[in-house]
């Protein structure tokens, strides 16, 4: 099938991708020539594992192509899927502005049967505001479908194509048959096509995501609340996570959640309900104690300096909002820089990945390693804010020869308590006992 995909975002790229490995011809359109252009020569804009190799072997299949001529990528193909930002507004909204302006510019350019598909995460209504913009401009027939995406930063190419499920909102026959040709290599394996309407898919992705928000930020709660009165979270959580009605995921307590989706979602979300009248207690609280949660490690980082932390050095560990991916949308990682550098800290900060895009935002306000131990040089503290692998095993021996004080203070809960304590370091982490050197 010829399938055009609008926007080569995170989202857009690995479902172009996805969809020319299923065997399709997908023509991946986007204003941006320069990124246009790269594309064309192999160059994957963003970071992913494993994506390269696919996106690569499908160029050279001739599967997939890119153009900035979205007219010509419309003509060619029978589906479209919109894959554009939907940022939050000042008031938490989604902005539906690029959906909108490229439903407007599709109906204008149509000439024949479409199915168009949104694959961006919409609020509940979007397909139906979709329609409306479409059918001002042609009489020609056309099916809105709502096809919302579940990928992790990390594991994406995994999760697109190993989908737990997929989930497809649409009245029309004609669309759904279309879309369940799409998805048959999928469901030939055994993966489930859950159909619904467009209002209920549209909500599916904003309560998915919401409540693994709402899980996340409680396994925080009760983190904080086992430094409280001496239990290890790690012993709470294999406990919890034991019960298959609550599972093992998502119950590894941190310095709060970040990147592209979960605070979006969990805002939009918010506001969607009080247009509706409707308030959304349990996410207003989760929305709040992240916020609290990302930078709870500064107040014990004081504490250690006797309240002041003017002149100290601190390294930093992981600049990513989670590990194996270059995004740093909402990432713990720059609210602690921002407070500690108020605060009068200097700050060394290690993540080759994410370091680029952490130096667009913020510039020359910290300096960066080349390698995890230089960021170690005459430290006073390390703070660890990603999970990335290669942090898991470090050589506590250098770490020890390279800092001017043995302190750790783990966002992630990296080591067991025993490993720190054996090397000597002050460690701090998330819902478990402090060691002390």
């Amino acid at each position: 099938m010829n399938i055009t995909i609008v926007g080569t975002g995170y989202v857009g790229l690995v479902t172009g991708t996805t969809l020319a490995e299923l065997g399709n011809s997908v023509y991946c359109v986007d204003i941006d020539e320069k990124k246009v252009e790269g594309m064309k020569n192999g160059v994957v804009p963003i970071y992913e594992p494993n994506l390269e190799e696919m996106f690569n072997r499908n160029i050279q299949a001739e599967r997939l192509f890119f153009t900035t001529d979205l007219k010509k990528a419309l003509d060619k193909s029978e589906v479209i899927y919109l894959a554009l930002p939907t940022p939050p507004g000042e008031d938490g909204s989604a902005d539906l502005s690029y959906v909108l302006g490229v439903a407007n510019d599709i109906g204008e350019m149509m000439t024949d049967y479409k199915v168009i598909v949104n694959k961006s995460t919409v609020p509940v209504g979007t397909a139906d505001k979709v329609r409306e913009v479409i059918s001002s401009k042609t009489n020609i027939p056309f099916d809105v479908v709502s096809n919302p995406e579940f990928l992790r930063e990390g594991f994406a190419v995994e999760d697109s194509m190993n989908p737990a499920r997929v989930v497809v909102g649409s009245s029309s026959e004609r669309a759904k048959d279309i879309m369940s040709k799409i998805y048959q290599p999928f469901t030939n394996t055994g993966i489930p096509i859950i159909f619904m309407d467009e209002k209920s898919s549209e909500l599916t992705k904003y309560a998915s995501n919401s409540f693994l928000a709402v899980k996340i930020t409680f396994m925080n709660e009760i983190a904080n609340y086992c430094a409280k009165v001496g239990a290890d979270v790690d012993k709470v959580r294999l406990g919890m996570g034991s019960d298959d009605r609550i599972g093992h995921r998502f119950l590894f307590p941190g310095i709060g959640y970040g990147g592209s989706c979960f605070p979006k979602d969990v805002k939009a979300l918010i506001k969607s309900g009080k247009q509706e009248n409707f308030n959304f207690q349990i996410l207003e609280a989760t929305e709040n104690v992240n916020v609290s949660q990302k930078v709870i490690l500064v107040s014990e980082i004081e504490k250690y300096f006797g309240g002041d932390l003017k002149g100290k050095k601190i390294a930093i560990w992981g600049l990513a909002f989670k590990a194996n991916t270059d995004d740093i949308r909402e990432a713990s990682s720059l609210d602690n820089i921002e407070l500690l550098l108020k605060k009068g800290a200097e700050i060394i900060a290690y993540d080759l990945v994410a370091e680029n895009n952490v130096q667009k935002i913020i510039g020359d306000q910290i300096q960066y390693a080349k390698n995890m131990y230089d960021a170690l040089e005459e430290a006073d503290a390390l703070f660890i804010a990603t999970e990335w692998p290669e942090f898991k095993n470090p050589n506590f021996k250098l770490m020890a020869e390279k800092m001017r004080n043995k302190a750790i203070f783990d966002g992630r809960n990296m080591y067991p308590l025993e490993v720190p304590k054996q090397n000597g370091f002050y460690y701090k982490s998330i819902g478990r006992q402090t060691v002390q050197n």
